[in-house]
């Protein structure tokens, strides 16, 4: 490694690089993988920790070190010391939160990976959004701001002022399980497309729960956004949450709790509450061998029945997901969600598909949602398949043709939505649930495909074969690894 010459009474300089937002992460990924699988990755995007040069060449080299970057105008040696040197200044008042903060702080390779112990004071405008199944949601205004780099010039922490957060509250949680720590703490070390920023955890001077600080949302949940505002890029963002849901796959997790509310819109669509679909006490846990946490209507039939999670069962919630993006129908909104349409769902039972929905997305929601995992697509099937539409929507005569027959009947749909009533427009029975809670269902029987599309809701002349030979072309597509260069500067948190 070259070293810089100066002087001890000569300033370090800010030696690093403009990163190139589309082609590289912002970040690299910290790997024992060896290369045979990294040659595997979905682009080379991906830049690994071992990578010296590439790292010197992506990010530039710190100021006061001499060392290649870690991500984008970041050195963790170095900043991970300037954190350590102010351990002493702060403490939540949790042993175990403490720990998770500091290792954070520690391993973090670049901004978006480091949390703070934020005091509740430091907020203004704190206001009461909603309720998830864990805990209520506020936003908030932070005027200081999350930290974004090292200000190797001025020798201080710079940062993004006046910021907008959300609070989440997590119920009892001041006896917080460490289990559930972990869980933030796997998350961190990973590198998520599309998925909402962490910043930190604060504490309810009140209630004494604590309160994870996340990036706000300001268009809220992805059922909310499509309820409120009207736009004609569904295919885009379908392809963005699928992007979202691959990194989660690529990292070797799966979500557990995809649903529409844990999907948030703000310019684009970030995925939210991974590992986070559980209670963060002790007590509740335990109760969780007896059941599963989730959203029933997108629950996949073998997680009903008690089988462990899998991708498949995060594409299965996908279909779901898609079908409510597509129809802008909450599913199985005017029914209990119960034991009873749990044995519905595992004997075939699915939302209901509206019309106009485009034929070739019909067979690919149908897809996601077979009551057999095996023929599920894969989260990179899925988004290679929908951001080939997405880019061939204007020049592939049938595609663009549906899609404007889909769209001239949204926003009139749209339109007639916004003169009723809303709130008997999303009107819900009583026992419909859309928040996270345990489930538990004894002698489900076993995952069946309905024989009878009417389930469905579609009928068997409103999927023509075209809808087959589109979906077939796709999934035979190879992208190259310039066609998924990842994804635009304003989609980073």
């Amino acid at each position: 490694m070259e070293i810089l010459n100066k002087t001890s009474k000569e300033k370090p300089r800010n030696l690093w690089k403009d990163v190139n937002w589309k082609k590289y992460q912002t970040h690299v990924t910290v790997s024992s993988i060896n290369s045979a699988t990294k040659s595997e990755e979905i682009d080379d995007s991906v830049i690994y920790m071992d990578d010296i040069e590439k790292r010197k060449e992506v990010y530039g080299i710190c100021g006061e070190c001499n060392e290649p970057g870690t991500g984008v105008k970041w050195c963790q040696s170095c900043n991970a010391k300037k954190f350590e040197e102010n351990f002493k200044n702060w403490t939540s008042g949790n042993k175990d939160i403490d720990e998770l903060i500091q290792h954070s702080q520690l391993n973090a390779v670049e901004h978006s990976k480091c949390l703070e112990w934020i005091p509740y004071e430091k907020f203004q405008n704190v206001t009461y959004i909603t309720r998830g199944g864990f805990g209520k949601i506020y936003s908030a205004d932070w005027p200081e701001g999350n930290i974004d780099r090292w200000d190797i010039e001025n020798q201080k922490w710079h940062r993004f002022t006046s910021k907008k957060v959300a609070l989440k509250s997590l119920d009892n949680s001041s006896e917080i399980s460490t289990d559930f720590l972990n869980e933030i703490k796997s998350y961190l070390q990973i590198y998520f497309r599309g998925i909402v920023g962490y910043y930190g955890i604060t504490q309810d001077p009140n209630t004494k729960d604590y309160m994870m600080v996340l990036n706000y949302c300001k268009n809220g949940n992805l059922r909310n956004f499509y309820l409120n505002k009207y736009d004609n890029i569904k295919l885009y963002k379908l392809s963005r949450i699928a992007y979202g849901l691959l990194n989660i796959h690529n990292a070797g997790k799966v979500h557990k709790d995809f649903h529409s509310g844990n999907i948030l819109e703000d310019i684009t669509i970030y995925i939210s509450d991974l590992g986070m679909c559980q209670p963060a006490n002790n007590e509740e846990k335990s109760d969780k061998k007896e059941g599963v946490y989730g959203v029933l209507p997108f629950m996949a039939p073998e997680v009903l029945r008690g089988y462990q999670y899998t991708k498949a069962a995060d594409i299965y919630s996908f279909g779901i997901i898609m079908n409510e993006f597509l129809s802008e129908e909450i599913p199985f909104n005017d029914i209990p969600h119960d034991h009873i349409l749990a044995i519905k769902i595992c004997k075939g039972l699915r939302p209901k598909i509206s019309e106009h929905i485009p034929k070739f997305l019909v067979e690919l929601i149908m897809k996601c949602w077979d009551a057999k995992a095996e023929n599920r697509p894969t989260a990179k099937e899925l988004y290679q398949i929908l951001k080939k539409w997405n880019e061939t929507k204007f020049n592939d005569d049938e595609i663009h043709s549906q899609m404007r027959e889909y769209e001239k009947i949204r926003e009139k749909k749209f339109k007639n939505r916004s003169n009723e009533n809303k709130s008997e427009s999303i009107k819900t029975h009583p026992q419909a649930i859309y928040t996270s809670r345990l489930l538990s269902f004894k002698n489900l029987p076993e995952p069946v495909n309905s024989s009878d599309l009417t389930s469905f809701q579609v009928n068997s002349d409103d999927v023509p074969s075209v809808s087959t030979n589109l979906i077939s072309e796709c999934f035979d597509v190879q992208l190259s690894e310039s066609d998924l260069d990842g994804i635009n500067q304003e989609e980073e948190i």
